[in-house]
């Protein structure tokens, strides 16, 4: 895959073997995750607002890059270039889909502002511009080697320099987005929770609680990249200090968390209310809700638990 492509360099035959396994497994996982999110997008007209498009634009980046590294090298030549070009391309398209929501979080939150839905184009020019440059200059200093089950592999330093430029560093500068900007957004209710419980507007404190525990939910979003890339990082770190010194366990790991990345987007930012509630009333059958009240609960859900669309609904 483009973003591990190095880590099979200098170990065994059955190293690479394991680490094919467990690439391809995950990245399964990855693309059933997220082919679920955008079947429900496809399937529910209720679930096709602007909050949830942008999730939807994200699973689908999601699931066309976890498609690439599932089906790892059809050959030595052109689909061996196409695999790792189609690859980093949608990778990087995934952790800026993130951004874009991070952006329409706090222009709704912090800035009250009512217009994200007409900044869809600049989105798409953002998201797909960048992806595209960032792939095209990753090809300088490319010497599209083959190794393994991986295309588009570094061998000189020019090249890992430059996939490192080109991947891993707006990946951090998205995860620092990120994290800024939820922690302004929770900042900012957490002031507002406060003035309402000291004029003790119960309506108010009410609408502050049902946003906070959003925010709980939104705040851990960054960890997700976090948690999908920082073994990644440290492993292409690593491969341009000591070249020749290649760590099984660090690019097991390596591998198998960022070929989950998918999964993780599909779970925290697709699996929400909105989801869960348009596929029960889907497949609920009436009679079955007569015989289990308590699940009515989830069609009498006056608050979303993904904030941008509460705000973005609120205020059109």
């Amino acid at each position: 895959m483009a973003a591990t492509g190095q880590v099979a360099g200098g170990l065994t035959e059955y190293d690479r073997q394991v680490l094919t396994a467990v690439n391809a497994g995950a990245a399964s996982l990855s693309f059933v995750g997220s082919g679920f999110i955008v079947l429900c997008y496809v399937l529910f007209k209720e679930l096709r607002k602007f909050s949830f498009k942008l999730v939807f634009y994200l699973a689908l980046s999601d699931m066309l890059c976890s498609f690439f590294s599932m089906v790892g090298d059809p050959s030595r030549g052109f689909f061996c270039y196409s695999h790792g070009y189609s690859t980093h391309f949608f990778c990087v398209a995934s952790f800026l889909w993130t951004t874009t929501i991070a952006f329409t979080l706090h222009r709704t939150v912090v800035r009250h502002k009512t217009d994200v839905e007409d900044m869809e184009a600049m989105f798409h020019l953002y998201v797909w511009g960048t992806s595209l440059v960032m792939t095209v200059v990753r090809s300088i200093g490319n010497n599209h080697s083959h190794l393994g089950t991986w295309c588009w592999s570094q061998s000189g330093r020019t090249g890992k320099a430059i996939h490192f430029i080109t991947f891993y560093m707006p990946l951090w500068g998205a995860i620092l987005y990120n994290g800024f900007t939820y922690f302004q957004v929770i900042s900012m209710l957490k002031n507002a929770r406060r003035m309402a419980v000291g004029m003790s507007d119960r309506a108010y404190q009410s609408d502050a609680r049902a946003e906070m525990k959003a925010l709980n939910r939104w705040g851990y979003y960054p960890l997700i990249l976090i948690g999908a890339w920082a073994f990644g990082t440290i492993n292409r770190i690593h491969d341009f200090i000591e070249p020749g010194h290649k760590i099984f366990w660090l690019s097991l790991l390596d591998v198998g968390t960022s070929a989950l990345m998918g999964l993780f987007n599909s779970i925290a930012y697709g699996l929400n209310s909105s989801v869960r509630r348009a596929i029960y009333e889907r497949f609920w059958p009436d009679r079955l809700q007569r015989w289990f009240p308590n699940s009515s609960r989830f069609r009498n859900q006056q608050q979303e638990s993904e904030l941008v669309a509460l705000k973005i609904e609120d205020q059109h």
